[in-house]
């Protein structure tokens, strides 16, 4: 039987498997504003909050408080954090650049190969669909999905890959699809963090007392339904802490960007840090190990937000430690993930 290609329609994705067809890479991250402004931070937002993997109370109650009352207050304020770190030259913020370079530099390790990357957002361009469309372009029927986060959580990894199904369900001829799975122990990946500590300690002027590890929090009640999230946090900071030698007072787990009146994972960051100096401890790095590129929870929560309140408090010096971004360490770890799903199909 020989099937003969079909151009697409300039709304999908090249629907038809190239007879000789190759695999591609697909990297996943979570998303950003294409701006500062209200109008864009609020769009933004909108979709983002209005997941029901993120926030899974019931729309009929959750959508009129959301396009009401958080949506007309809450996008100034996010905008305004968003301007702290935005990059005006690029005109885009850091999780866009830094997300662009990790498929830009894997995409040249894989160039051998003949394996093409691209990379897509959950929320906000390009999007997943825009992604996926071009990888089948370039002729791929095999994808390698994997979504930029160490740690599994229905809210990350489960959403992203949700939304690459959905634009699966609207294609006749799908492209076989193997994900990724989360890595929160994988000895490169903590290698390549712990390296990050020990470079900022090496530039330090003076030891740190303490190292914190925060993660981006989660409602409690998504772990007690059975998120293996926490689990998975768990296992990244006795790696660190076996890796680096450290042990729980020296390297605690804390989790921040707590949202809204319900329970979130303890303890919060925020609140922990500031309470660091009153106990002695003045010297701080702080590492999110959750992220794998700097964006705003890192560059403006910890390093702006969560930084003020422990100078304030009495620190004397607060080190964030950089996210792996697309540090060399970082771009190894990412091809070592891939290569091994993409065995059998090289």
């Amino acid at each position: 039987m020989v099937f003969h290609h079909i151009p697409p329609h300039a709304e999908h994705a090249t629907q038809g498997h190239s007879q000789g067809g190759r695999p591609g890479v697909l990297l996943l991250n979570l998303g950003t504003p294409e701006g500062t402004g209200y109008r864009a931070v609020r769009r933004y937002l909108s979709e983002f909050l209005s997941d029901r993997r993120v926030i899974e109370g019931s729309p009929l109650f959750w959508q009129p408080l959301l396009q009401g009352v958080i949506l007309t207050t809450r996008p100034t304020r996010s905008g305004r954090a968003y301007a702290r770190v935005w990059d005006a030259e690029r005109n885009e913020s850091p999780l866009r650049t830094y997300t662009r370079h990790q498929g830009e530099k894997l995409a040249e390790q894989l160039a051998a190969d003949g394996v093409p990357v691209a990379w897509g957002m959950r929320y906000g361009s390009p999007s997943v669909a825009q992604a996926l469309r071009s990888l089948m372009e370039r002729g791929c029927d095999r994808i390698v999905c994997l979504p930029l986060y160490p740690q599994y959580s229905a809210t990350t990894t489960a959403t992203a890959n949700d939304q690459l199904f959905r634009v699966l369900m609207k294609l006749r001829n799908q492209p076989a699809i193997r994900t990724v799975p989360s890595f929160p122990d994988d000895p490169d990946f903590i290698t390549a963090v712990a390296s990050a500590i020990r470079e900022e300690q090496v530039h330090a002027p003076q030891p740190f007392q303490m190292v914190v590890a925060s993660f981006h929090g989660l409602p409690q009640q998504y772990v007690d339904k059975g998120d293996s999230y926490l689990a998975e946090c768990t296992r990244t900071v006795a790696a660190l802490r076996a890796e680096l030698g450290m042990d729980e007072s020296t390297l605690p787990m804390t989790f921040q960007s707590r949202f809204g009146p319900t329970k979130w994972l303890e303890p919060y960051t925020a609140p922990f840090i500031a309470g660091l100096p009153a106990k002695g401890i003045r010297r701080i790095a702080v590492v999110t190990p959750c992220f794998m590129a700097d964006c705003l929870e890192t560059l403006d929560e910890i390093g702006h937000e969560v930084r003020e309140e422990f100078m304030h408090a009495g620190g004397e010096s607060f080190t964030l430690v950089p996210c792996l971004n697309d540090s060399p360490a970082s771009i190894s770890l990412l091809e070592k993930l891939v290569r091994r799903e993409l065995q059998g199909w090289l």
